[in-house]
């Protein structure tokens, strides 16, 4: 991959055990991967966005072309929300916009890669129990369970509602109800 790898860790880490040792993990891949990366400790919900706005500044004004851009967002949250250190809230949507192709003309058609460690709502999972030769999980609450949905990625090529405009004859058709099988 040519260009610079830029990468941006923005991180609550009040009350949430285990972060620093996130951050550290996240360091040290962005090294292996030759990233130039930033991290930020416990921002305010509006330092999420000035701070998403300056990264967005950063690569714009970027001597040499940038090849993608790495953001990585880490505090409590809800759907579509997350927590700042100030216990405000900032819409995720507000964040994502300081990189699209309108805001940041450097990442046009490059690859803007999210990850967000947040809640998504207030709805407890269970887990699964484990046990056996299986690895098991320790956690203080329950010893003998682990999330039900962990370890999967989802990844879509568009925003939640949006279609791409894409080149003629190659638009997005309306999907044709499902037909039962035979």
């Amino acid at each position: 991959m040519s260009g610079a790898r830029l990468a941006l860790t923005l991180c609550v880490t009040k009350a949430r055990e285990g972060s620093e040792e996130d951050l550290d993990a996240l360091e040290h891949m962005f090294q292996q991967l030759r990233f130039k990366s930033t991290m930020k400790r416990d921002p305010t919900a509006q330092q999420f966005q000035e701070e998403l706005e300056k990264f967005q500044q950063a690569i714009d004004s970027w001597e040499e072309p940038v090849s993608c851009a790495f953001v990585v967002l880490m505090a409590h949250g809800r759907e579509g929300l997350l927590k700042g250190e100030d216990g405000e809230m900032v819409k995720l949507e507000n964040l994502f916009e300081a990189l699209n192709n309108k805001n940041c003309q450097a990442l046009r058609a490059k690859p803007k890669v999210y990850i967000i460690q947040a809640c998504r709502g207030e709805q407890r999972d269970s887990g699964e129990i484990v046990g056996g030769d299986e690895i098991v999980m320790v956690t203080k609450d329950s010893p003998q369970t682990i999330p039900t949905y962990t370890d999967a990625l989802h990844v879509y090529s568009t925003v939640e509602g949006m279609s791409p405009q894409l080149a003629q004859g190659y638009l997005c058709s309306s999907p044709s109800p499902a037909t039962p099988d035979p």
